[in-house]
C-alpha cells in the first residue's frame, strides 16, 4: 500500500513538522497495472449476463426447460461464489502475473469450449470454467486497487471498478441481442475470445511477476464445506417455490434438504475459518467483519445484487415473452441503462471522495425502492417507453449505490486483510447475484404456473409471475434504505496497519 510519504505520493512538511499530502497521483506502472486489470475484468464479467437474452433461443436449440436453461446464468455466478474464497490463498502465494494468467487462461479456455459446445451439458460445463476465471479476477482487481491507490483517491478509482462490476453485466443483454439478431449464438463467445486472448497476452507480458512472500497452506476442509454451503443455498432458493413443474404444491423436499445442508455447511465453514485465522491459515479470513462499515456496506451490496441480477434476467424475458420484442430490440432497450451507469460511475466516485457515502446512498437506495415497486405493477400493455424509463431509473440508483458501497466497505481494512476483504466482498456479492437470479426466476415460474392452473391465460399468467418476482425485489430494496442511514464512512483507513 502506498503511504503518504511514499515517493509516488510526494508531500511537504507544515510548520508543525507533519506531512501534508499534495499529490496522490499514481505512477505510470500502477496506472498500467490497474488499466490491464480493469479491461480484463470487464471482459470476463460481461459474460455473467451476455446469455440472458439468448435463453429463449437456447431453450429451443437444446430442447430444455426454462428452469434448466436459467442455470447457464446461475451456475456462472454460483461457481464464482465457490471459487472466490480461494483467491485470498492465491494472492498470498503467487505473483500478480501468475494469478492473472491463471484467471484469464481459465476464462479463455471456457470461452473456446462454449463456442463449439455440441450440447447443453458441454455448454454448461464451459460456463463453469469461464466462471472460475472470473472468480479469480474480481478480488484480484479490488485487492490491487487497495494496494496501489491512496485512500484519498479510492473513490474515483472505485468508480472505474464500478463500471466493470455494474455496467458490464448491464450491457451484456445488449451485446447478445445485437449478435443474435444477425448471427448464431456461438458468436457470443467467438467475438469475446480474441479480446480475452489479447488481454491474456498483454497481462502475462507486462504485469509484475515478483513472488509474494508466504507459505499459507490451502485448507481442503474449507473448500469441501464451501461447495455444499454456497451451492446448496442457491439451489435451494431456486427450487423453494416448487419450480415450474411443482408450482402451487409447496416447496420441494429437495429444496428444503439443500437449504438445510447449506446452513449446516456454512456454519461449519464459519467455525473452521475462525479457528484457522488464529494462525493466519484461514481460506477466507473473517476478521474484516470486525469493521463496522465493512459489514454494513457488504450487507447493502448483497441485497443490491439480488435486485440487480434479478431484474436484468427477468426484464429481457418479460420484453420477449409478454411484449413480443425481438432480441435486437430487447438488447437496445437495455443499452441506455448500462451507458448511464458507466457515465455516472467516475463522477459518483469523485463525489464520494468529497462528501462520503451517506449523501449518495440515501437518495440512490430510495430511488431503487420506488422503481422496484413500479416494476411490480407492469402489465401486458405497459408502454415500452415507461419500461425504459423505469430501467433508466434503476440504473441511476445503482450508479449512486455501487461505488460508495464498495469504497466504504474496503477503505478501513488494513493491508494484511486486503485480499481477504476483497474475497469476502466478491464472494457474497456473487452469491447475492446468484440468489437473486435463482429466487426471482423460481418465483416467476411458480406464480406463472399457479395462475395458469387457476384459469388465467398464458400472457395473464406470465404477468402475474413477473409482478410477483419484481414485488419481492421491491420488498428487499427497502432494507437498503435502512442500511444506508448507518453508513458514515468514518472508519479510519487501515493502510498503515
Amino acid at each position: 500500500m502506498l503511504s503518504e510519504d511514499s515517493p509516488l505520493d510526494p508531500g511537504h512538511s507544515d510548520p508543525a513538522g507533519s506531512t501534508v499530502v499534495r499529490d496522490d497521483r499514481l505512477d505510470p506502472a500502477a496506472k498500467m497495472t490497474i488499466g490491464v486489470l480493469l479491461v480484463s475484468a470487464f471482459v470476463v464479467i460481461l459474460n455473467e449476463t451476455i446469455m440472458n437474452v439468448a435463453l429463449p433461443r437456447l431453450m429451443v436449440a437444446f430442447d430444455v426447460s426454462a428452469d434448466a436453461v436459467q442455470w447457464l446464468a446461475t451456475a456462472f455466478m454460483l461457481t464464482t461464489a465457490v471459487v472466490i474464497p480461494t483467491t485470498g490463498y492465491l494472492l498470498q502465494r503467487f505473483s500478480l502475473r501468475t494469478v492473472f494468467t491463471l484467471a484469464m487462461g481459465l476464462f479463455s479456455a471456457g470461452t473456446l469450449l462454449a463456442s463449439c459446445a455440441p450440447g447443453f451439458e458441454v455448454l454448461l460445463g464451459a460456463r463453469v470454467i469461464q466462471a472460475s476465471g472470473t472468480a479469480i479476477m474480481l478480488p484480484l482487481l479490488m485487492t490491487t486497487v487497495l494496494d496501489l491507490v491512496p485512500a484519498a483517491r479510492r473513490g474515483m478509482v472505485m468508480g472505474n471498478v464500478s463500471i466493470v462490476i455494474s455496467v458490464a453485466p448491464a450491457i451484456g443483454p445488449t451485446i447478445s441481442g445485437l449478435i443474435l439478431q444477425y448471427l448464431s449464438w456461438r458468436f457470443m463467445f467467438l467475438i469475446v475470445l480474441p479480446v480475452a486472448l489479447v488481454a491474456l497476452i498483454a497481462g502475462a507480458r507486462r504485469l509484475p511477476r515478483e513472488a509474494v512472500a508466504g507459505s499459507m497452506p490451502l485448507s481442503i476442509p474449507s473448500l469441501l464445506l464451501a461447495v455444499p454451503g454456497f451451492g446448496g443455498l442457491v439451489y435451494g432458493l431456486s427450487r423453494i417455490g416448487g419450480g415450474s413443474e411443482g408450482a402451487g404444491q409447496g416447496p420441494e423436499v429437495g429444496a428444503l434438504v439443500a437449504l438445510a445442508v447449506s446452513f449446516v455447511s456454512l456454519a461449519a465453514f464459519t467455525v473452521l475459518q475462525l479457528r484457522l485465522q488464529r494462525s493466519d491459515t484461514a481460506l477466507l479470513d473473517l476478521r474484516p467483519f470486525t469493521y463496522r462499515n465493512f459489514t454494513l456496506a457488504l450487507s447493502l451490496m448483497v441485497l443490491a445484487m439480488v435486485s440487480l441480477f434479478g431484474v436484468i434476467i427477468l426484464l429481457p424475458i418479460y420484453l420477449q415473452n409478454v411484449r413480443d420484442v425481438d432480441t435486437l430490440g430487447t438488447g437496445l432497450l437495455m443499452l441506455p441503462g448500462g451507458l448511464l451507469m458507466g457515465l455516472l460511475a467516475p463522477l459518483v466516485g469523485r463525489m464520494y471522495d468529497k462528501v462520503g457515502p451517506r449523501p449518495l446512498l440515501i437518495p440512490g437506495t430510495a430511488l431503487l425502492s420506488v422503481v422496484m415497486f413500479a416494476f411490480s405493477r407492469l402489465a401486458s400493455d405497459t408502454p415500452i417507453w415507461w419500461v425504459l424509463t423505469l430501467y433508466l431509473g434503476m440504473s441511476l440508483s445503482f450508479a449512486f449505490i455501487f461505488t460508495p458501497a464498495f469504497t466504504t466497505a474496503l477503505n478501513p481494512l488494513p493491508h494484511r486483510l486486503h485480499s481477504h476483504g476483497s474475497a469476502v466482498l466478491s464472494t457474497l456479492q456473487q452469491l447475492g447475484g446468484a440468489a437473486g437470479t435463482a429466487l426471482l426466476v423460481g418465483i416467476l415460474a411458480s406464480r406463472t404456473a399457479t395462475s395458469a392452473l387457476a384459469g388465467a391465460t398464458g400472457i395473464e399468467a406470465q404477468v402475474t409471475g413477473f409482478r410477483s418476482g419484481f414485488f419481492v425485489a421491491a420488498i428487499l430494496s427497502l432494507s437498503l434504505v435502512v442500511l444506508s442511514l448507518f453508513l458514515d464512512g468514518r472508519d479510519r483507513d487501515g493502510a498503515s496497519e
